[in-house]
Formats: C-alpha cells, structure tokens, sequence
C-alpha cells in the first residue's frame, strides 16, 4: 500500500481485473470471493456451499492501483490512502435481444438470419431487466435497498440481479443472482415445434446480466483518472480446479496478438507457455471419462509424468536433439488454426477432443465442428517443437494468494485470474461469454471492454440479425452497454447446461468428444467409487474398476423417457443441487492412482438418491452397456429427439 510519500507520484489509476466474473448460486446467505490468482488453494465443497447445502455465489472483487508517469505501479488504492467511490450498472437483455442459432462470425454462418426473441413483442424496452446504477463508498459496507441491484422488471415481473458490497479495505464486491429463471405466464422452456426455441425461451428470463464498473478517485482531495472495468454474472462453476483446455484469457491474449496489443512471447517458455497446452487435457480426466482413458495417471499421454516431462523440456544442443521427432508427434496432434490445407480439420481423433463452434448447427463435416488451436497456441507449441524455447521445468510454485505476488505483478495477475477459470472452447454459445469477445473492436485496451456513452442511444438492427450485421462498423461488437455480454447467452443458461454434454456420436466414442467439462462435468468420479479406490484392504482390480468408473454428472435428471423439456426444468429447479467435484486426498506412489483425486460431492439428499440409482440401473444390467447407455442417454427416443435440436445440419 503506498504511504502519503508515494501517492504524490500516481498520476493516473486503473481498476482491476479490467473484467471480473461473478456467478450466481442459489444460496441467499453465503458468497465467496472468486479467484485473483491462478493456482488458488484447492477448497472442498463446503467452501462452495452453505450450510443447508446451496451453492454460494461467486462474488467478483474490484481493486485500483495507482501508476506513475511511467506506467508502473505504486501501489494498491484503499479506502486508507485515498477516497474511492464506486458504481456499478448491471443488465440483463437476453429476452431483449436475438435468437442464438450459432457464432455469427463463423464462415458457416455467413447466410444465416437470427430472428429476436420474443418477436412478437413491440415494447421491447419492458424485455430488458436494468435496476439501473448502484454506487458505494467506505469500508465493509453492505445491505440496503441503495446497494442493491433491485426495482428492474421482466415486463410486470421483478427479477432482483445482486447487489454490491465493500470489504474492509473499500474494495467493490459484487455479487449476481440466485438463479431464479422462470417466465410469467409458464410459456414452455422449450417448444418441440420450434426446435429453435432451444436456448432462446419465449417469454422467459434469468438472472445472469453483465456491465460497467467504474470509480471516481481523489488522493488527498485531488481527483485523478481511472480506467473503467466490467463485470460478468456467469452461471455456477461446478468443478472449480479444472481448467479448460482454452480458457478466455487464452483467447483474449490470442485476439491482441493479432490486433499487434500484445505479441507472441519471445523466448518461449516451457513451464509457462507449452506445459499449460499440454497439461490442461490431463486435467479433463477429472470431468470427462475418454480424456481419463488417455490422458490419466499412468496413460499413454500423462503430461504430469516427471519423466516424460524431463524430455519434452529438454533443449536441443547443438546437432543433439534426441526429442525433436516427439515434440513434432505431439505438435502433429493437435488441429491447426483454421483454415488448414494439410489435414481435415473436423477429425474428431485429433487434439483437442473438443466441439467447434459450428457443431450443433450446421452439416457435421465441415471444419468449424471441432475446435483448432488459436494462432498463438500454434505459434508457442511450434516455436517448441522447433527446439526454440528456454527450459524451466520444474516451476516455482506459483503463488497461492494475491498478497503474496510482487506487487508490480497484482494487476496483471488479477486480469488473467478473472479469465483463467472461464471457457473459450465452444462458442455455442458458451459458458459465461461467447464469440463476440474474439473481436478486437470489443476493447479500447487489453481486458478493457470499450464502454458506450450512456448518452448514445443502442442501434436497432431490424427484425433479424445477420452476419453482415453483427459484423459491420459501429455494430454490436464495438462500444458496449450495460448487458451487451450476456445478451448473446442461453436463455434460460440452465437449458443449455443440461444437454451441452459429451459423446453426441456414441459409436465413434461414447465421451468424445465434448463440450464444457472444466465447468459442466460430463463424466465424474463418485464418492462411493472414490472410497474403493483408496481402500488398500480390496483387491487391487476392484479398486482400478472403481476408479476408472466414471458415470454421468447429470445422471440424476436424466430419469427414462424424460422429454428434453422435462430435463431442462429439472435443471432448472435442481441446479444447486448437483454435485460439485472437489480435490481429495489419493494414494501415494502408486502407478495408475494420483496423490490428490477430484471427487463429486453432493450435497442433496435427494439429488444424491437418484444418482445412486440411476448408477446402479446401468451397473445391473445383465449385460454389457450399450454405446448410449454409456454416453448417459436415458432411451433411444431421449437421443434422438435431442439429436434433432442440438445437430441440426
């Protein structure tokens, strides 16, 4: 913190992270702070629910630093050095905008035309939730009806979005809903006569939103400029360790590379740029079963194997380079950037074993259905491959809390913690933002939303939003306000959690390939399963059975039969209710089993019953699962119906 000495030298502020992430849970009471660092303190699930067992809300911290003449910073502004008075604006114009069909900025999509939700209705201003501005100033401040994101209205329906709070330092907190998504007049979740009402409910809405966080600052009675934020109010995490193969921050960071913001990191290093590519299709294990077959402990491609880890950080000397033909097998493994010439993008065998943005929505061979590298993920894994990069494996360990990183690195580390827990896999849409933010013209500075003046009024882009559109000068991906992020989202988010899932073509894989594991798990470990696994008293077959049985994270809701609309009120009734995976102790020095495990924990009674016997169906068939069975599909008919909405092409 700097001392009245240091502060005379601040000549401009900044809030960071320049965007944060709240996510919403269904407990009232209890609310954690989300990450600000990147390898946070694993937690377990108590850490994410309250006591009666609901899931918290994530809340996203605010913090300003104070920067010199030169651009480096002096220090942490706090409500001890400096007044600071905060606002806040969130929104939620899902039911106020267009119908999501697919990533408008995708060759596949080039004459596509999304019609507006709700179309039917003129007064479309009555479709936005806006409470409008909050503000807030001093230390540990919280409650009141001025402090809380209250009054805005889903037509005649009041649809509360959060509120804001300060901590003891004066840092803004801000907190999202608690998953309330209903409609009004009990219009269906979705309509089977229009499978595109799928994501995009008529007469729905939910409590996810998005908008501006700014802060006037003045340092001993002299104003000083401050650099705006953002916030987003996601839905749930639900495996809070596991990090995407492509995070958003991997995607921003690729987006100002191109847009010449940033640049690609010279030299590259094998701890920080490399390992993490590698590392990440390990830790899907944990939340889907065909990464576990391939990528687990002791599995042909375990890239937390000490040996195997020594020779891919080995640098060549001189003529010597006794891995080269491996980093080049390995560079070969994954799936270009887009377009490539040199292999069919669209093989689902290749790295990542993730959907692309056009699966769902158009014919399922062309290339834009499974996900390439980004240009800068290429770039970085060739630079390696060609033996050009510095070799600093092993690591430090990385810093478990924002105090204890070197303060001239806080702010960097605030906006990459914020990123590094959200998905930048699939864009159809997504998880917490979509593919409007691969666009440079979304931001006046690196992780910078470029804000719209309150005093410009929104463009109306007609009754149906095409590419042209959406990609023009000025249009909807430039100047942003309030609920411009998550506009583009599922409505209601629960709908599309539900059925974004894995294994849509169970011949080929029953688990591969997927979509959003690292939030929505496809395929989890179970506490019954888990307990077998590290029992030494049971036979060591029954104990690698148990742990490499990984039934379905939804199987709770997935009852025989069910319609997709069925499921999807389950989800959105039941959401606080499934389970969580956690980190657990495993066993030491054993070949096939980690010392740390991740488990699902799950807190309801009831949700808990119905996952048990929906595993013991499956477990007593007199035969071997089927391919669907083993996807987690409930019948034929569920399959299929499915299968008409989500694979369209």
């Amino acid at each position: 913190m700097p001392n009245s000495s240091t502060t005379d030298t601040i000549v401009r502020a900044a809030i960071h992270p320049g965007i944060g992430i709240a996510r919403i849970g269904n407990s009232t009471t209890g609310y954690f702070i989300g990450p600000e660092v990147i390898a946070p303190q694993p937690q377990n699930a108590s850490y994410y629910r309250d006591p009666e067992g609901a899931i918290k809300r994530q809340a996203a911290r605010f913090r300003v630093y104070g920067y010199d003449a030169a651009g480096k910073v002096v220090g942490e502004l706090t409500a001890d050095n400096a007044r600071i008075a905060w606002t806040a604006h969130v929104v939620n114009r899902k039911a106020q905008w267009y119908r999501f069909l697919a990533a408008l900025d995708i060759p596949e999509a080039a004459s596509m035309s999304c019609i507006r939700r709700n179309a039917t209705v003129d007064r479309r201003d009555q479709l936005a939730i806006d409470p409008g501005p909050r503000s807030i100033t001093g230390k540990s401040v919280s409650g009141g009806k001025d402090h809380a994101f209250t009054g805005g209205k889903f037509k005649a329906t009041e649809v509360p979005l959060g509120e804001i709070r300060t901590d003891a330092a004066g840092r803004l907190i801000v907190l999202g809903g608690t998953g309330q998504s209903g409609s009004p007049s009990d219009a269906p979740v979705y309509d089977p006569a229009d499978p595109d009402s799928f994501n995009n409910a008529n007469d729905w809405y939910d409590d996810t939103s998005d908008g501006p966080v700014t802060a006037t600052v003045s340092i001993n009675g002299k104003a000083i400029p401050v650099d705006p934020a953002w916030v987003v109010v996601a839905p749930p995490n639900y495996a809070p360790d596991i990090i995407s193969w492509r995070t958003m921050y991997d995607e921003l960071c690729n987006v100002y590379v191109e847009a010449g913001m940033m640049k690609v990191p010279d030299p590259v290093s094998f701890a920080t740029d490399v390992l993490p590519i590698l590392q990440r299709q390990c830790n899907l294990q944990w939340v889907n079963a065909g990464y576990a077959g391939m990528f687990g402990k002791g599995r042909p491609w375990d890239f937390h194997d000490a040996e195997l880890l020594a020779k891919l950080a080995q640098v060549p000397s001189g003529a010597l380079d006794p891995y080269r033909e491996l980093r080049r097998n390995i560079l070969n493994s994954f799936r270009p950037p887009l377009p490539s010439v040199s292999e069919p993008p669209a093989w689902p065998h290749v790295w990542p074993w993730i959907y692309g943005d056009a699966f769902g929505s158009f014919a399922e061979t062309g290339p834009g259905n499974m996900l390439p590298m980004t240009g800068l993920q290429y770039a970085v894994i060739k630079h390696w491959s060609d033996g050009n990069f510095v070799n600093d494996w092993p690591p430090a360990p990385p810093p478990a809390a924002i105090e204890r990183v070197p303060l001239a690195e806080q702010p960097a580390m605030l906006d990459q913690a914020a990123l590094h827990f959200c998905l930048a896999d699939t864009f159809h849409p997504g998880c917490e933002m979509t593919w409007p933010m691969r666009h440079a013209s979304m931001y006046s500075a690196p992780f910078r939303i470029r804000h719209r003046p309150p005093d410009q009024p929104a463009a109306d882009y007609g009754a149906q939003l095409t590419q042209p559109l959406a990609l023009q000068v000025d249009g909807p991906l430039y100047a942003q306000e309030p609920g411009d992020i998550t506009r583009w989202m599922a409505l209601p988010w629960q709908g599309d959690t539900a059925f974004c899932r894995s294994g849509y073509n169970p011949q080929f894989d029953p688990y591969l390939p997927t979509f959003w594991a690292a939030r929505v798990p496809n395929q989890v470990l179970t506490e019954a399963d888990y307990k077998q696994a590290i029992d030494p008293a049971l036979p060591r077959e029954q104990r690698l059975a148990a742990f490499n049985r990984r039934p379905l994270w939804l199987r709770a809701l997935l009852y025989p039969n069910a319609p997709v609309a069925a499921v999807m009120n389950e989800m959105i009734k039941e959401f606080g209710a499934l389970g969580i995976v956690e980190a657990r102790p495993g066993v030491k020095d054993d070949p096939e089993i980690p010392e740390v495990i991740y488990v699902e924990s799950i807190a309801s009674e009831q949700i808990g019953q119905r996952a048990a016997a929906a595993s013991n169906m499956l477990r007593a068939l007199e035969r071997p699962p089927t391919h669907l069975e083993q996807a987690g599909w409930a019948s034929e008919a569920q399959f299929h119906e499915f299968r008409r909405i989500r694979v369209r092409g």
